[in-house]
């Protein structure tokens, strides 16, 4: 390298030398086209090199029984064999719950884990127009209302409730109230905004408060605490509390079909999971999954015990195009706008419409924000993916 460096410099030196003092020989035409070829041989590298990189896309996962199976699809190499299949990078991101919700909305991720009234009252109602393409499971006692000292629900009003606000905690508590004859009096009970990472210490350290909404592994915790007792769970309105992934309906249309091969690698490493996880002899498997939200295999069976699951791919789907989901959807839009949650200029819940996987909507036909695609879940059924 160095005869090299000392060859150049000498050769330039009796260049400079052959012209009056102060004059520098201009470059040949050889050195420019030499210098040219250089220059655009690097910018086509470049063009080349950028046109052949693969779409990367992020999936945002919080805690969650349902959801903790993205921590060992990415650890393991799970989603990045199904993510090579197509061509494609994805990232896997865990956050807390609201921020997850904030991240989608703000486009700062592509998809995202979240249950089918934040799917409505979040990103749809804030403009941004989702799609639905795993049905996961619906909470069958995973989420409750936990109570000190052998309150009952009447008892409720005018005491302090940790909850994560504006989430299926808050829809959670508004069934159990209805269902008991005391919407009237909800507004009486004094609702704190916990997010879901604290509320399981912040319930614990004070005494004062009486009452909280929350989900597992948060429940289970505090109800190893001597003196707290649930009052209502989620295994009194089965179906209602849908735990989805979703897509960005604006990724899914991706013009160059980089979307579509997303939801594809997705839906694949999903159910090669779940056949996985449900397989005989898994708690090996079962142990690196509860892995991801720091609890023992014994933590997460019991967590699974109280999800409904849909293992099969064919399972979601004859949920997704069942009457059941129009009606518990039904449900959750009504609460959404009775609460303000679709949007302070949303005149009517026909405002922020739904289309299910048959065509049919709920709201208006122009105005659809949410939508319920089964197809991917379809090909998984038929071996399609």
């Amino acid at each position: 390298m160095n005869t090299t460096f000392h060859c150049k410099i000498s050769a330039h030196v009796r260049i400079t030398n052959s012209f009056p003092s102060g004059l520098v020989a201009a470059p040949s035409l050889q050195t420019l086209s030499a210098t040219m070829f250089k220059l655009l041989s690097l910018f086509l590298l470049f063009v080349f090199s950028a046109a052949g990189q693969k779409p990367t896309f992020t999936v945002g996962w919080s805690v969650y029984a349902g959801w903790t199976p993205y921590y060992y699809m990415n650890k393991s190499g799970l989603m990045r064999k199904w993510a090579d299949k197509y061509g494609i990078n994805i990232k896997v991101q865990r956050f807390d719950y609201a921020p997850s919700l904030d991240a989608f909305v703000a486009r700062n991720i592509d998809a995202c884990t979240m249950t089918n009234m934040e799917a409505l009252d979040m990103p749809a109602a804030s403009g941004v127009p989702t799609t639905t393409i795993l049905i996961g499971d619906y909470s069958n006692g995973n989420d409750a209302l936990l109570v000190r000292n052998g309150l009952q629900i009447k008892d409720l009003p005018g005491k302090k409730m940790l909850l994560v606000e504006k989430t299926v905690s808050e829809y959670l508590f508004d069934r159990a109230m209805t269902i008991h004859g005391l919407r009237a009096q909800i507004k009486q009970v004094r609702m704190i905004n916990t997010s879901d990472s604290d509320i399981a210490t912040a319930f614990l350290s004070d005494a004062n408060t009486s009452a909280a909404v929350t989900w597992k592994p948060m429940v289970s915790q505090i109800l190893k605490q001597k003196g707290i007792s649930s009052l209502f769970n989620s295994s009194e309105i089965p179906g209602e509390i849908l735990d989805l992934t979703v897509v960005r309906t604006d990724v899914l249309n991706r013009p160059d079909g980089a979307g579509h091969k997303f939801a594809q690698a997705l839906t694949g490493a999903w159910y090669e999971m779940l056949a996985q996880m449900s397989a005989k002899g898994s708690d090996s498997l079962l142990a690196a999954v509860a892995e991801g939200s720091q609890d023992t295999l014994a933590s997460y069976k019991e967590q699974l015990s109280t999800t409904k699951m849909f293992y099969t791919p064919q399972s979601a789907v004859a949920f997704a195009t069942s009457p059941d989901l129009k009606q518990k959807m039904d449900l959750v839009r009504q609460f959404c706008f009775d609460h303000g949650l679709l949007g302070a200029n949303t005149k009517s819940v026909d405002d922020v419409a739904i289309r299910y996987p048959d065509g049919a909507t709920q709201g208006k036909p122009d105005r659809i924000r949410l939508y319920f695609d089964a197809s991917y879940m379809q090909m998984a059924a038929q071996g399609k993916l």
